[in-house]
């Protein structure tokens, strides 16, 4: 994920910032508590897309 194009998304729910997980290849909004995922190298910026984060994960 190329760093400048992270820093200009913002989750399309709460229009805050979004944290890159490189295992999981998603984009993380710990304000929203959703992950959206990347597929062939496109972030997939849709609430309907997103799964849910549990507690566990959102404290890293």
């Amino acid at each position: 994920m190329d760093t400048k194009l992270l820093e200009l998304l913002v989750c399309p729910v709460t229009k805050g910032s979004l944290e890159y997980d490189r295992e999981k290849s998603e984009l993380i909004s710990r304000s929203a508590r959703l992950a959206y995922p990347i597929r062939d190298g496109i972030p997939v910026l849709l609430e309907m897309e997103a799964r849910t984060l549990n507690d566990t994960e959102l404290e890293r």
